[in-house]
């Protein structure tokens, strides 16, 4: 079988990250996804860079780093979208899609005359997902956002980094963009979600997703502790709030994170330390001890580490069922033999650069085969492409592009 979205068609008007992410996993789940640039600059993260794509003959291309993880599977057309035969171009493109993505700051797209009223009108069926930083409401909803920035209002970085009275302590940013990625997996379930809903309604939906909230419910079980206890959460480096031992711990030649996650696996690791006797002792034996009493024993633990390489410890560790492993550099997860065999890493046919590398999607089906062989595209390679598709000839097209219009 194709993928399980071959038979869905998706108009993405977006760019930078949220957005183009989401659409990139409706395109590795099979759906045609066709990506709307703006003509001779395109998306602002083709220019995010160094580092670029070279090209066969060891020049840089126009593709960065951060365009080249958001974009596989998609076809590439210019359009400008302030002028009324852009518009009209994307009206065209609507009225065949079941799903439209854009992440225009909110009013923008409405000023077009591409907002959802209009194109829902020409097109009862369409799912239309909105992706701003603030949502469509509220005081706040027409300012700009960017994932750093949310992070930082949404208490990410309130409760992530080493604790103030530590070395290096005070707030730090995840080392990936996490609420752009993570606001584009929610915005592709709800629009999957909306598929399904359509398939008994016979309607398509109007989908409002803020990186504010996404950032918000992230939040979780740190939510959680302060609402329950009503205590503010605070930096704990790299150790568990509620449960322990969690934490990085230094070996003779390197560090290993341990994860242990109820009393039964604490015991283990007691044995395997040689400290049976802190399994045994009251201050210890539960987990609630443990995170009350974690001062008195994260040092007993971190000597016994101390002793031994890192390889022997993720050995025998591993071997009595108590999880742990490596901190991995980037290059060495791609050396993983498990990254490996899950072929989490492919290089791609590229138009001027030959091949491309591209990190897999995670998804895996029994059923059904996700052939993810397109890579992304260039700057408006399938213009003329898709324009014929929707019946306008060469003269024409060349007459658009002389006007900038595509």
């Amino acid at each position: 079988m194709a993928g399980p979205l071959s038979h869905i068609k998706v108009l993405d008007l977006s760019r930078v990250l949220a957005g183009p992410w989401s659409c990139q996993i409706l395109a590795d789940l099979g759906a045609e996804v066709i990506k709307v640039e703006r003509p001779g600059a395109g998306d602002d993260a083709r220019a995010w860079g160094p580092p670029f794509l070279k090209d066969t003959n060891g020049a840089y291309t126009k593709e960065s780093g951060y365009f080249l993880a958001a974009n596989r599977g998609k076809r590439s057309i210019t359009l400008n979208l302030e002028l009324p035969e852009g518009q009209e171009i994307v009206r065209q493109l609507a009225a065949r899609s079941d799903i439209v993505v854009e992440n225009f700051k909110v009013g923008t797209i409405e000023r077009f005359g591409l907002g959802y009223e209009a194109l829902s009108a020409i097109n009862p069926r369409l799912i239309y997902c909105s992706i701003t930083g603030f949502g469509q409401n509220g005081p706040k909803k027409s300012q700009p956002a960017y994932d750093f920035l949310i992070q930082a209002m949404g208490g990410m970085m309130s409760i992530t980094g080493e604790r103030d009275d530590h070395p290096g302590g005070g707030p730090q940013k995840v080392g990936i963009p996490i609420i752009d990625l993570i606001t584009g997996v929610y915005a592709s379930v709800a629009v999957l979600a909306a598929l399904a809903g359509r398939e008994v309604s016979g309607k398509g939906e109007r989908i409002d997703i803020g990186m504010l909230d996404v950032q918000v419910g992230l939040l979780a079980n740190q939510a959680m502790n302060y609402l329950v206890a009503g205590r503010t959460p605070k930096r704990t480096g790299n150790a568990h709030p509620n449960i322990q031992p969690q934490q990085v711990f230094v070996c003779k030649d390197g560090d290993i994170v341990v994860v242990v996650g109820n009393d039964g696996q604490f015991q283990k690791l007691c044995a395997l330390l040689g400290r049976p006797d802190l399994a045994a002792d009251e201050r210890f034996a539960t987990n609630a001890e443990r995170v009350r009493h974690q001062e008195i024993l994260l040092p007993q633990i971190e000597a016994a580490f101390a002793r031994e390489t890192r390889s022997h410890w993720v050995e025998h560790l591993t071997e009595v069922g108590v999880p742990c492993g490596p901190i991995n550099s980037i290059p060495e997860v791609f050396a993983d033999p498990q990254v490996q065999a899950r072929e989490m890493l492919r290089y791609l046919p590229h138009p001027t650069a030959g091949v491309v590398p591209q990190v897999m999607s995670p998804f895996k089906f029994t059923n059904a085969r996700l052939e993810i062989e397109t890579p992304p595209p260039l700057l408006g390679q399938h213009t003329d492409e898709v324009l014929h598709e929707l019946g306008i000839d060469d003269a024409r097209i060349s007459e658009l592009r002389g006007r900038a219009i595509v």
